[in-house]
């Protein structure tokens, strides 16, 4: 069935990572163009641009840094045109547990300013960008990937958590009222991963007993791929769920808070 993203501009966050490298792969796969965000490690985004050098365009920000993240939207509206999609993925889960009692400011201010902060500031340059150009955008819209830990909360990950939270309910049900304003078809939604195999996870999901407590909440019994996930975004940005908004995907193997297996 056609998706109706041949053609279409597509904006990934976080490009660099193991979700962010599917999306940009599947994308490519259904004749979208994508702009490729990264902070550090390009070297499979450089492999991308090789193979599809008129089709995808890679931008480099701190998501920290609100200049260089303007610029880079500004890049890419420049090289690809206006950009359709926005795929807010980047994101950072510090591995070593701390609880709340713990947590210094820093660390809290570091994790709500990446998660949270930069997923504002790419949506405010999103929407932007498509005041001025709404005539040559069919359905935009816009997914934000967001974590069952949002849903669930966290023990020792609450700074995670918040920002996840917060991303999938208070920023996605609002900017899906707020996108309507500019574009009638505009969309916005969120996906929420349980547990996916990626470089961030990989840490974690080398520990038996983690994996084990794990599946015994997941109905799949499976630790979901980066693709699972990125098949997500897709359904999402596709004609396929035009009638789609202010929703939360979960991702998650069938995962609840609470025991299912032993």
């Amino acid at each position: 069935m056609d998706s109706g993203l041949k053609n279409s501009h597509v904006f990934i966050t976080g490009a660099s990572g193991g979700i962010g490298i599917a999306m940009c792969k599947l994308y490519l796969q259904e004749g979208a163009k994508i702009t490729a965000h990264y902070n550090n490690n390009p070297i499979e985004l450089t492999d991308l641009k090789s193979e599809f050098p008129e089709s995808v365009c890679l931008v480099q920000a701190d998501v920290l840094d609100e200049k260089m993240l303007i610029s880079a939207v500004e890049q890419s509206v420049n090289e690809l045109g206006t950009i359709e999609h926005m795929i807010v993925n980047h994101g950072i889960w510090l591995e070593t547990p701390v609880s709340i009692a713990d947590m210094t400011l820093d660390q809290w201010n570091r994790t709500i300013g990446t998660d949270l902060t930069g997923a504002f500031l790419f949506t405010r340059e999103y929407l932007k960008q498509l005041k001025n150009h709404t005539d040559e955008i069919h359905a935009p819209s816009i997914v934000y990937i967001g974590s069952t830990a949002g849903i669930f909360g966290e023990e020792n990950h609450a700074d995670y958590a918040s920002a996840k939270s917060a991303l999938m309910y208070g920023l996605t049900k609002s900017a899906k009222n707020e996108i309507v304003r500019i574009h009638p078809m505009g969309r916005v939604n969120s996906v929420a991963p349980g547990w996916v195999r990626t470089p961030m996870a990989e840490g974690a999901l080398k520990d038996k007993k983690v994996v084990a407590k794990v599946l015994a909440t997941m109905a799949l019994r499976k630790i979901a791929t980066p693709e699972d996930i990125a098949n997500a975004t897709i359904f999402l940005t596709s004609k396929l769920s035009g009638h789609t908004s202010g929703d939360i995907i979960e991702v998650t193997g069938g995962m609840e808070g609470r025991t299912l297996h032993s």
